[in-house]
């Protein structure tokens, strides 16, 4: 993606996790300048009461919206205003909504019409309406202090990591064979004493604890709650997000490979960000898009090419070829 020139930054403070602040400007910062920073609220809620410390750290500016109606904040309405006023002075040519809200749905989509490049960053639990109307979206959970490296550099580094792990994997069977060994002498001498022990429980005891096992199995299966089907959902709402991503990194295999059928891990994480803005390889425990695909070696090879300081990361998919 071209470095962006001029970001306008702006923040729902009310859904905003004051927490990960800081690494979000982190973020937005790697892609491009930003020039203007806002935050809306009612500066006056106890809820916000933390705020002011890291507003003039990052030198934010704070914009005060009273609450006209008690229970209901116009916070949101000043931030749309203001943003729409911003956005037709021309000067900016990205705008970054910072709210897990799906009120500011309409702001991404008029904002996108416009012509300017739009990333929204919010929870997890953000809508999914506000995560597609941005070109791209952030999650707050994901947003971390750590520099981002190369794709390739990330690459090597994993195959190094994994020769080590496979060296050091040896050494240490080797140990726990001899540890298992030492135990198992140590229990075969140790055996005969236990037998002795168990025997010498009488019938009475055998009985009492039988009786004490059988009330407390009664009372287990009585408060024993039901089980939530929320995991069971929750697993099968990320196994079709997998299904969908691997099913993107295809199309984009088939329509980016070049003559010798790999393609530029670069080129495909640009298109599925435009596919699908709130990807991000980290919601699923990788720091690269490199990484996450080298976890699938069923389904794909990854490789480097070229040379220092020029090199890449490139992928085929393994079904295609074997095909």
């Amino acid at each position: 993606m071209q470095e962006l020139q001029k970001i306008a930054v702006v923040i729902d403070a009310d859904n905003t996790q004051i927490s990960k602040l800081e690494d979000v400007f982190h973020e937005i910062s790697t892609r491009g300048r930003i020039v203007v920073k806002r935050a809306y609220g009612n500066w006056h809620k106890p809820t916000l009461k933390n705020w002011g410390e890291i507003i003039k750290r990052l030198a934010i500016k704070a914009e005060q919206q009273f609450d006209y109606v008690s229970g209901k904040n116009a916070t949101d309405m000043a931030l749309v205003i203001d943003t729409i006023e911003l956005l037709y002075t021309n000067l900016y040519d990205a705008f970054v909504i910072v709210s897990s809200d799906s009120d500011y749905t309409p702001l991404a989509i008029k904002l996108r019409e416009a012509g300017v490049y739009v990333m929204g960053v919010g929870e997890q639990k953000t809508p999914v309406a506000f995560r597609n109307a941005c070109d791209e979206f952030l999650f707050l959970e994901n947003c971390s202090s750590s520099v981002e490296g190369n794709d390739a550099h990330d690459v090597v580094n994993s195959f190094q990591s994994d020769a080590q792990d496979a060296a050091s994997s040896s050494q240490s069977d080797v140990q726990d064979a001899a540890s298992s060994s030492q135990s198992d002498a140590q229990d075969a001498v140790s055996s005969p004493q236990k037998e002795k022990a168990e025997v010498s429980i009488s019938p009475n005891n055998e009985k009492e604890e039988s009786t004490k096992q059988l009330k407390e199995d009664v009372q287990k299966t009585d408060s024993t709650p039901i089980a939530s089907s929320a995991p069971a959902e929750e697993n099968s709402e990320k196994k079709n997000d997998l299904n969908e991503i691997h099913a993107l990194l295809e199309k984009a295999y088939d329509t980016f490979q070049d003559e010798d059928g790999w393609v530029n891990v670069a080129k495909v994480g640009l298109f599925l960000r435009r596919a699908k803005p709130d990807f991000d390889s980290r919601t699923y425990g990788f720091q690269k898009l490199s990484l996450f695909l080298k976890n699938f070696p069923e389904k794909y090879d990854v490789k480097i090419v070229g040379e220092k300081p020029n090199i890449i990361a490139v992928y085929r998919c393994v079904s295609n070829e074997n095909n």
